[in-house]
């Protein structure tokens, strides 16, 4: 009989993703991963089930910003966001802040009046 691996824990980079909440379900985190949109150490990965284990770091989207992360820990199952949360150090660049809210009517008419004036 073999004996268990006593390497390092592995698991699917598809179901990580979901493991730790960045995706709502695995099949969009699959699909991320298929698009080639995830890179792991810098690398574009395109299967979804590539392994990953503690010390990897992935670099994919995640809205309108980018998500850098180092896996911490190998989730066994979709638990709390504390959890999961727990599992994960965030390396992401800050947002960048928002100017301001959508110019009104009246601002957009005073912005191309000032530039017809000059």
């Amino acid at each position: 009989m073999s004996e268990p691996d006593s390497g390092p824990a592995r698991q699917r980079l598809d179901k990580w993703l979901w493991h730790a909440r960045f995706f709502k379900t695995r099949t969009l985190a699959a699909k991320v991963v298929t698009e080639g949109r995830v890179r792991l150490g810098g690398e574009k990965v395109v299967k979804p089930a590539q392994p990953v284990g503690a010390g990897d770091v992935l670099t994919f989207p995640a809205g309108e910003r980018v998500r850098v992360v180092e896996i911490k820990a190998i989730l066994d199952r979709r638990g709390p966001a504390s959890e999961a949360q727990a599992a994960y150090d965030d390396h992401s660049p800050a947002p960048v802040p928002r100017v301001g809210p959508r110019p009104t009517g009246r601002d957009r008419r005073r912005l191309d009046a000032a530039r017809d004036d000059s």
